[in-house]
């Protein structure tokens, strides 16, 4: 599997292919329900001028692969696959819970949804997988750094709110490195996370019946 990631990492496009003016955009988060028996899959697509929800649906499937940090996406692309195929249409642009080239062999799970679909895709994630930033981050509202694993930049820390914890932003398909934190800023409203993955978080968790405050 992880030689399928390499070989499969060689079809990320790492340019912009999405529209000029995204019409909607489409937040996807994945959890696992019954002990790990069920992978559940959530998705909310919006307006991307708005933000108004448009769309959401939730997919739940059997889970056929353990717990392999590294290749998660195996285990969850199925069911963002199925959550995909629920909503009214596909999205011109996807933000994915996790990561997208920020991965050890520049495969995560945003760029394997991004391959499989075709969509644009970038993954926003809220801890490092790999990589650092060489750059100090500054505690302002859309400051960003580069994450460099060795010489190459593999994606970025962006700064959504300031006070918080900074996330992981990196292109999954069909987006080029300087758009993916600038994209991911256009839909960050008064939270940390854009509100494609908040309200895809907020929906999984609703969905499996657990409660949380608001996202700060």
């Amino acid at each position: 599997m992880h030689a399928l990631q390499a070989t499969l990492a060689t079809h990320v496009q790492l340019r912009d292919g999405f529209p000029k003016s995204p019409r909607t955009v489409a937040g996807f988060d994945v959890g696992i329900e019954d002990g790990g028996a069920t992978t559940r899959a959530a998705a909310v697509l919006l307006d991307a001028d708005t933000c108004a929800v448009i769309d959401q649906q939730v997919a739940h499937l059997p889970t056929r692969m353990p717990d392999i940090p590294d290749l998660l996406s195996f285990r969850e692309l199925p069911a963002l696959l199925a959550a995909l195929a629920l909503l009214k249409h596909a999205p011109d642009l996807a933000l994915i819970d996790g990561h997208g080239i920020a991965h050890p062999r520049r495969f995560g799970i945003a760029a394997h949804f991004g391959v499989a679909t075709g969509l644009p895709s970038i993954g926003v994630a809220g801890t490092v997988l790999v990589g650092e930033a060489r750059m100090a981050l500054h505690d302002m509202r859309g400051a960003f750094t580069p994450l460099r694993d060795g010489k190459q930049q593999i994606g970025w820390l962006l700064r959504s709110k300031p006070g918080s914890p900074p996330l992981v932003v990196s292109p999954g398909h069909k987006v080029a490195m300087p758009s993916a934190p600038e994209l991911v800023m256009r839909f960050v409203t008064h939270h940390r996370l854009p509100e494609p993955t908040r309200l895809a978080s907020r929906l999984a968790l609703r969905t499996n019946g657990l409660h949380s405050e608001e996202e700060a």
